[in-house]
């Protein structure tokens, strides 16, 4: 794709902020996105359509989780301040609210792309502040793949959650980097601006239910639905067999007529002597299966309730820890328990039950029916009109404190996968004071913060002077790497690009970037 060195549409740009040494390379490089409304509106659509079946079907941007590098400190000038620090205030503020827990941001939320294998991928980003209310910032390689050419199909969806875009989509019209990860892949510019369209949504007339054959109802993707009717024997009619029999005949298999072997299990009190018995196990808790009487050595003789087998299941830490709170919630019977060397257990309870177990065929039509969406567009305004804009810090002293936020969603090398990428997590600490080098990335000055967040937080803001009342601060980083300092197949530190001068100019090129309206005031597409 050919490189432009102005950002397209930045009308009222001055002669001397666009002016540069014909000797010098410049700073930063911008490319097309989605910038006419027609493909930006296509491109909403396909993310939206079908209920969100895109969206839902997208998977958190992966690298090689087993190739986790090491980060090795430097007493390197690179990274060191090249100016003055600077501060851009954040937009939007909301009303202060009181909390001892972290407050999310609005502002956060999650890209959406397609890669040049067709995969749909998706990382972390916020809203920004920007002169023209459109800007998102997130990391480089999720705006660009191998440093090179732009993702297809590009948006930013604030607030997203399970499928859902309550704020809706901001379609990406300029994307705007660091010429260094342009030009070279080297990720100490791993970082972007892209300027949205106004945000666009979908307010859904449901259509009626349509009846269709099972074939395209298993390829719809949207909302759909299936009644099932038991086939009775009429009297003095036909029987369920031959209505069954007669509507495969005439509907074939996708007509929705089965034939099912139905098994019932039902309690026989106390032993079953006079034939084989069928045993089960019901589960129990803990208490009632200490209550319950022993079983006699023959099993011929067990009789209902007796004690039957205990079984124990080996746990991850994570494990446990998922178990202890579904136990809280009553969905675990079993005992969730930490042994004197430090493993975890979950210990199940059974009793005896006896069943006579018996057989009938049963016959049924199922009918298959699909809801079309019928929906209408609208347009949702400028994406820092609806959430609001994180500020933007520069050239900053290491060592700040920052709260980091993500929808962190892959496992830690060791296989442990402790985060579901369905809600974002965070992290706070204090950026290390020294430069940084991940010599297979070409990084030699980032800024590192201990944090056990995995891939799917790329492009999450770390946030400086984090207002948690406000829910506001200084975006001062973007997460680009994740890193296993210790050896021991987990992540413990994530790093991002250093936010320097550089980073700045390329920050103001994007702010004057102008997008449109996709759609208007009667869910129109506008030219």
């Amino acid at each position: 794709m050919k490189r432009l060195l102005i950002p397209l549409a930045a009308a009222g740009l001055s002669a001397a902020l666009l002016a540069q040494p014909s000797s010098a390379a410049p700073d930063w490089v911008t490319d097309n996105l989605m910038p006419k409304p027609a493909d930006a509106y296509s491109t909403a659509k396909f993310w939206l359509g079908a209920n969100g079946a895109a969206l839902r079907k997208a998977t958190q941007y992966n690298w090689d989780a087993k190739n986790v590098s090491k980060l090795v400190a430097t007493q390197s000038k690179d990274g060191v301040p090249d100016g003055k620090p600077g501060l851009t205030a954040p937009t939007g503020t909301p009303k202060p609210t009181a909390s001892k827990n972290v407050n999310l941001p609005k502002t956060i939320g999650k890209v959406f792309f397609v890669d040049h294998a067709g995969r749909y991928r998706w990382c972390s980003a916020t809203s920004i502040q920007a002169r023209n209310r459109n800007l998102v910032a997130t990391a480089g390689h999720c705006v660009y793949e191998t440093g090179k050419d732009v993702y297809a199909k590009w948006i930013f969806v604030p607030g997203y959650y399970q499928g859902k875009a309550p704020w809706g989509v901001y379609v990406g019209a300029y994307a705007f980097t660091s010429y260094d990860l342009d030009t070279y892949d080297d990720y100490d510019g791993d970082f972007a601006f892209v300027a949205v369209h106004n945000g666009f949504s979908l307010v859904a007339e449901q259509a009626e239910g349509k009846q269709v054959l099972k074939s395209e109802f298993d390829k719809f993707d949207g909302k759909k639905d299936v009644k099932s009717t038991e086939l009775k024997d009429i009297p003095g009619g036909k029987t369920a067999e031959q209505q069954y029999k007669e509507g495969l005949d005439k509907y074939g298999p996708n007509g929705g007529f089965r034939a099912d072997n139905v098994t019932s299990k039902d309690a026989a009190g106390g032993n079953f002597e006079d034939s084989v018995p069928t045993v089960d196990e019901v589960e129990v808790t803990e208490g009632q299966y200490a209550a319950a009487p022993a079983a006699n050595q023959n099993p011929a003789l067990w009789k209902n309730g007796d004690k039957g087998a205990t079984k124990n299941t080996a746990l991850t830490e994570a494990q446990y820890k998922q178990k202890l709170d579904e136990k809280a919630e009553g969905k675990v019977l079993g005992k969730v328990w930490k042994d004197n060397l430090g493993d975890y257990w979950l210990t199940q309870y059974y009793v005896v039950q006896w069943y006579k177990v018996s057989s009938s065929t049963k016959y049924f039509h199922d009918a298959y029916f699909i809801f079309p969406d019928n929906a209408k567009a609208k347009d949702m305004g400028r994406l820092g009109d609806v959430v609001g804009g994180q500020g933007f810090a520069w050239n900053q002293p290491r060592g700040q404190k920052v709260t980091v936020f993500g929808y962190p969603a892959a496992p830690h090398p060791d296989g442990d996968k402790p985060y579901t990428g369905v809600t974002p997590k965070w992290c706070s600490g204090t950026t290390g004071t020294k430069t940084y080098q991940v010599n297979t990335f070409r990084v030699e000055e980032h800024q590192v913060l201990k944090c056990s967040m995995t891939p799917g937080a790329d492009g999450g803001p770390w946030l400086m002077k984090y207002d948690n009342g406000k829910r506001t601060g200084y975006v001062n980083g973007v997460t680009s790497m994740f890193h296993d300092q210790d050896g021991n197949d987990r992540i413990d530190f994530i790093s991002s690009a250093y936010f320097d001068g550089e980073v700045a100019d390329v920050y103001n090129k994007a702010n004057y970037a102008e997008t449109k309206s996709i759609v208007g005031p009667n869910g129109e597409l506008l030219d």
